[in-house]
């Protein structure tokens, strides 16, 4: 079938179904759910949707329906739901109530949603378990990925907003004299050397041999390796290799490096300054503290494979039991950036464009969160795509359904006009319209009272209807600038199909801003609200109604600044 026809008759069901209206995301979720195949195709199918819903909704009724099931009958059937499979798959050799997981982040910037889905997890499962939860962080290169201090804390902060529990703390850089202790261990049996060959040793590795310091005893090496930590070598004059086969085949397996020399001087750690000038590698650090934590199972991207392969060096050289290591895709959220350096390095290039690393066009949970996005949207995405080695990419309108499920119970809806018009009511008394903030809870609602004589502002394509009802308050003919009443009724309105559009009182109109992200651009739509903006505070979400969801970001000198989350 064409995706024109499928479209098509998604939108002609769900007009029939709903008194001639049909609405783009209504059928854009209706596909998404009966074919999920075509995910991969949601941008095509929401232009798809808005074009073709446009078309149907100016049919009349009985076309609607004799087209949908004259051409259309396949949308009539109901398909039946599948049995989806909850949950995760077990863990390989999991043992409830011993399983130990770890979150290990690096806090050279913030988290990103990559970076979450570790996080989400190896959390789940220590649940799912009865298990327990390590976050460690991992900040043993102040030189190329140096820590930032502040970055400890807003990760936690993250993790925390995401519903990550964990039940252990630790930080590297404050464990240094257990990695040494480890690394001497592993010096006195023989597994590890101090290299001090310098570049030459790049060239012998790249033949198969090694520096000839190699065959010195482990007491040469102990002894070396103190003055290694004592600072009587320079940045590269001295390494510490853990003895893998010199001629494997893959190079960056060849006795790599577990110590390396850095100067702190130059380039301080945050947390311990510069005390320490030997630094473990990630893979050496990351051996020592899983097995020292306990940890039994490692989940964690596909691109550690190979650091998988040099730490069951480690393993093996201690005697040690290792943990199971699952290794899965990358994960990506189509039209974001996710990548920390290069984040960083719009940050620096780019002052004043940009709101931080929690600018709502990055992809770092931070943005996200101010986006509006809910953290039960992010956590239920990353467990649908669980553990699955293939890399998967994540579309927006996928996070944004999602999200829209989640929001749509919860969130008030309120007015807000953008390009606003001005119209003079005209109407034989003064109206009031009583406006329930959601309509799910009835009971609660705002009461909105306009005179005759008094001014109303509607969007400017709105004020191009001749004729249109003004929510909960009336329907009217739209002419020369006035807003002439023809009735309260809202049956006659339904019965003449009149739009029913938001306005604002001109008398107590509040003034928004609302940015709306577009890629690395972030429009700004101007306009006014209701006064009941007014009882709600930095944080909250909203629905601007037929504008879309928006979470408030600022309330300064009188003019509430929003960010659009999505329709």
């Amino acid at each position: 079938m064409e995706l024109e026809d499928l479209v098509r008759g998604y939108a002609l069901k769900n007009a029939v179904k709903h008194g001639g209206r049909a609405k783009p995301g209504s059928v854009i979720s209706m596909i998404m759910s009966d074919h999920p195949e075509l995910r991969g195709k949601a941008r095509e199918i929401a232009k798809l949707a808005k074009q073709i819903v446009e078309e149907v909704n100016k049919l009349p009724p009985e076309e609607q329906k004799r087209l949908l099931e004259e051409k259309y009958p396949w949308a009539l059937e109901e398909k039946p739901k599948k049995e989806q499979e909850k949950g995760l798959p077990p863990l390989p050799g999991a043992v409830e109530g011993r399983v130990v997981t770890r979150f290990a982040p690096n806090p050279d910037f913030v988290i990103h949603l990559g970076n979450a889905r570790p996080a989400i997890l190896s959390d789940e499962y220590a649940k799912m378990y009865k298990g327990r939860l390590v976050l460690r962080f991992e900040d043993t290169d102040p030189r190329t990925k140096r820590p930032m201090k502040e970055a400890y804390t807003l990760i936690k902060e993250d993790l925390k907003w995401l519903g990550v529990v964990w039940h252990e703390e630790h930080i590297q850089s404050l464990r240094m004299e257990t990695f040494y202790n480890m690394a001497k261990e592993a010096i006195r049996r023989g597994c590890a050397y101090v290299d001090t060959c310098r570049e030459k040793s790049r060239e012998l590795l790249a033949r198969g041999e090694y520096c000839p310091t190699r065959d010195n005893p482990p007491e040469w090496h102990l002894e070396e390796f103190e003055k290694m930590i004592e600072g009587y070598y320079g940045e590269g004059e001295a390494v510490l290799r853990f003895k893998t086969d010199p001629r494997h085949p893959n190079p960056s397996v060849r006795d790599w490096v577990a110590f390396r020399i850095i100067d702190t001087s130059k380039y301080p750690h945050p947390l311990v300054g510069s005390k320490y000038v030997a630094w473990p590698t990630y893979n050496f650090a990351v051996s020592v503290d899983d097995h020292l934590m306990g940890i039994t199972h490692v989940l964690r991207g596909k691109e550690h494979q190979v650091n998988t392969e040099k730490q069951l060096y480690v393993y093996k050289c201690m005697e040690w039991e290792p943990p199971v290591f699952i290794h899965f895709g990358r994960l990506k959220l189509e039209g974001f950036i996710m990548s920390k350096s290069y984040i960083r390095k719009l940050l620096e290039e780019n002052p004043g464009k940009f709101m931080g690393y929690d600018d709502p066009r990055f992809g770092t949970i931070a943005g996200l969160r101010r986006r509006g996005i809910l953290p039960e949207a992010i956590r239920s995405l990353i467990l649908e795509v669980g553990v699955k080695k293939g890399d998967a990419r994540i579309s927006w309108d996928n996070l944004a359904a999602t999200n829209r499920k989640l929001l749509d119970p919860i969130a008030d809806r309120i007015m807000f006009v953008d390009e606003p018009v001005q119209l003079v009511v005209e109407a034989p008394e003064c109206l009031t319209a009583t406006i329930p903030y959601h309509p799910d809870r009835p009971e609660r609602k705002r009461r909105i009272t306009v005179c005759p004589g008094d001014k109303v502002l509607v969007t400017r394509k709105d004020a191009a209807f001749e004729n249109l009802r003004l929510l909960g308050l009336g329907n009217f003919q739209v002419k020369d600038g006035k807003a002439i009443l023809e009735s309260k009724s809202l049956e006659e309105a339904k019965k003449k199909r009149l739009p029913i559009v938001q306005w604002v009182p001109d008398k107590a109109k509040v003034p928004v801003r609302v940015l709306r992200p577009e890629g690395l651009e972030l429009l700004v739509d101007e306009g006014y609200s209701e006064p009941a903006i007014k009882e709600y505070k930095v944080d909250d979400r909203l629905q601007l109604i037929r504008y879309g969801f928006a979470r408030i970001d600022s309330a300064a000198d009188e003019t509430y600044t929003l960010i659009y989350t999505h329709k």
